[in-house]
């Protein structure tokens, strides 16, 4: 048996349209012999709408918060009533009342104690994913898909660190092993929501923005399945944006790490996160597109095979800041860039990229939440500014810091736009520079012009650029 994990997110259930052509993709792998367990997220927008009435509640603003529930109740009452068979519907309609009914009690509550916590933010944020994946899983079944939904807080558990919680991968591996495994050797098709979780307790977590992704490569690692399908509506990983680039080409097949470099500096296809339990257990991660299943998308993989262009992708990375903190009295010092991290590490505030010299310290954030505190801790040693909208650039390769020239080409594409910080060596895969964020798209288009003009065939797809050149002739 051929386990395949597929996670299809919002915009492949966004509607009834939608989730019948995911039921269609999933039937296909079905008829193909393999045995799917499918991931699914909320259906598109409804996590921003539940956390803005949450926010709304917060603020005491009870009607505002109420009244986008009742949008959101109809909106799903509506899917469901299009791909369900009026005979089977009413388990479908009492199940999304008794939700809804339950987060209007909530919403209501937090309006009266005008106060949102991050526990309370997790369990509204929930309701996306806890009411999509039984919707879709009753929708495959009217499609004639053997398929069973199983409440996802049943068996990814996780830490108590709401907002952004912690998998716990032994505590995973039993639960799928019970609620999920049966299904599986059944040959039943398990739907289960993706971004939420459960402490040991029962307390409904999620697992930050973008979580989807990981619910997909934790029940992947923890079923060793044969590939991990991570469906959206684009056809893969892309050399860049092509809203900055419209000839952007698509990656056929890229590195564990150089996806990991991506996803983390910008690349909005994946989550960061994704990656890390399919690596562990050398799981391939395909990156396809639900409006065009046909197209083969993206094939990650531990090792890619070798490119002969220098670069297979640009990604950026906007709203970041850079701090500049310099400390004369510290001279010499061997404990200064510890006090320096120290702070940071104190506050939970990540870093992207660094640049030292004997007494100054550069380095940029992605989050000002805590900016004030943490400049507070470092002017107790020493002087601090910074400076915000700024952007990072990340142009992945493979081994780019053996290449001989590559900086002066980067350079030379850039020569027109001021570089603030720049990173060559920390990794033999990431060439980064910080700018300023108004000049992301020229920078992107300069560097783009110069390092794709003539990529590598077995590496990109160059079908999609040839038919569009071809099109622009014709006209």
């Amino acid at each position: 048996m051929k386990l395949v994990v597929m996670k299809f997110g919002g915009t492949s259930v966004e509607d009834a349209v939608a989730i019948r052509r995911t039921a269609d993709i999933v039937a296909g792998r079905v008829a193909r012999g393999l045995q799917p367990v499918v991931i699914v997220s909320a259906m598109a927008r409804v996590t921003d709408q539940l956390l803005n009435a949450a926010a709304a509640a917060g603020r005491g603003d009870k009607s505002s918060a109420l009244a986008a529930g009742v949008a959101l109740r109809a909106r799903h009452h509506q899917t469901a009533g299009e791909l369900i068979p009026a005979a089977d519907l009413a388990p479908v309609t009492t199940f999304i009342d008794e939700h809804f009914d339950a987060l209007d009690e909530l919403l209501r509550g937090l309006a009266a104690v005008g106060e949102v916590t991050p526990r309370t933010t997790d369990i509204v944020a929930s309701y996306g994913e806890r009411l999509s994946s039984p919707i879709v899983a009753a929708a495959f079944v009217a499609r004639g898909v053997a398929a069973t939904h199983v409440d996802a807080r049943d068996c990814i558990i996780t830490d108590a660190q709401h907002m952004k919680a912690i998998p716990q991968d032994d505590l995973i591996a039993e639960r799928l092993r019970k609620h999920v495994q049966p299904l599986v050797e059944g040959g039943r098709v398990p739907i289960l929501g993706g971004f939420i979780g459960s402490t040991p307790e029962g307390v409904t977590t999620t697992l930050g923005r973008g979580g989807s992704d990981f619910s997909a490569a934790l029940v992947g690692g923890s079923l060793h399945a044969e590939s991990i399908e991570i469906w959206t509506d684009v056809n893969g990983i892309m050399t860049t944006d092509p809203r900055i680039c419209p000839d952007a080409l698509r990656v056929r097949t890229i590195s564990f790490d150089e996806a990991s470099e991506l996803a983390y500096f910008g690349a909005k296809v994946l989550h960061p996160a994704t990656i890390l339990p399919a690596v562990e257990k050398n799981i391939p991660v395909l990156v396809l597109n639900s409006r065009d299943a046909q197209n083969e998308g993206t094939r990650i993989t531990a090792l890619a095979p070798h490119c002969h262009s220098p670069f297979k992708s640009i990604a950026a990375k906007k709203r970041l800041t850079i701090i500049d903190i310099v400390a004369n009295r510290m001279l010499m010092s061997h404990g200064y860039l510890k006090a320096v991290f120290e702070v940071f590490d104190r506050h939970k505030c990540s870093v992207d990229m660094v640049s030292t010299s004997e007494v100054s310290v550069s380095l940029t954030v992605d989050s000002n939440e805590r900016l004030p505190e943490i400049a507070a801790d470092l002017r107790k040693f020493a002087d601090v500014k910074y400076e915000g909208r700024k952007a990072l650039i990340c142009m992945v390769g493979e081994n780019i810091r053996g290449q001989n020239g590559i900086a002066a080409q980067v350079f030379g594409a850039l020569r027109h736009i001021n570089l603030r910080m720049i990173s060559q060596g920390a990794s033999e895969i990431n060439m980064s520079f910080m700018i300023e964020e108004d000049d992301v798209e020229e920078a992107i288009r300069s560097l783009h012009s110069v390092f794709f003009a003539d990529p590598d065939p077995s590496i990109f797809d160059l079908e999609a650029r040839t038919i569009a050149q071809a099109a622009g002739g014709k006209r």
